[in-house]
């Protein structure tokens, strides 16, 4: 039997029980790392409709920041917010406000974007307390994550430093997609 640690949250796996205990052990490591900083490009779609570019993602605590670059026109939209709500400036009509910025970017561009959830999948850890299914790949690193009706594959990782941290990730739900190609950690010591 594997045993799993995960908050009490229920996760099958797709692994070994060593596979397991890395992953708890990446989990404890980088689930205390709350300031960040990624580079990547970025593209999201609904099926039909979509968007991409460069993205720039600051996170401090509770506190994040996202610049988004579009790159043929070269415009840029900026959301930042935390537990208060969240601000998308850039915009033809001024800044937009919401109390959830995941239901702004839907408001706004149509996007489905999981941004609480993504705050721990883009480390390749699963949410804490919310039942997952993990499946190992043969780099004995997370290939696949299943929580919340989303479906997040790991296509690539960084593993120079201690703890390995994802390169891409990419995450679906129905028709909604989300593509994350990290060129860029940086990690703030505290």
């Amino acid at each position: 039997m594997l045993v799993a640690v995960s908050a009490c949250a229920p996760v099958r796996i797709k692994g070994n029980a060593a596979m397991m205990q890395a992953q708890s052990a990446r989990e404890s490591m980088l689930g205390a790392r709350h300031d960040w900083t990624v580079q990547a490009r970025l593209a999201v779609s609904d099926g039909e409709h979509g968007g991409s570019g460069g993205l720039t993602w600051r996170q401090d605590g509770d506190r994040y920041r996202f610049v988004l670059r579009a790159p043929v026109t070269g415009r840029s939209f900026q959301l930042q917010g935390g537990p208060d709500g969240a601000v998308l400036e850039g915009l033809d009509q001024g800044p937009v406000h919401d109390i959830d910025a995941q239901r702004l970017l839907a408001r706004v561009f149509g996007w489905q974007v999981p941004l609480a959830r993504l705050r721990y999948w883009i480390k390749g850890l699963r949410v804490p307390g919310a039942p997952a299914v993990l499946r190992f790949g043969n780099n004995q690193l997370p290939s696949l994550l299943q929580q919340d009706g989303w479906t997040v594959e790991y296509l690539g990782w960084f593993q120079g430093d201690a703890t390995p941290v994802p390169r891409k990730l990419f995450a679906s739900k129905g028709p909604y997609r989300v593509r994350i190609v990290i060129e860029q950690w940086n990690w703030k010591l505290k």
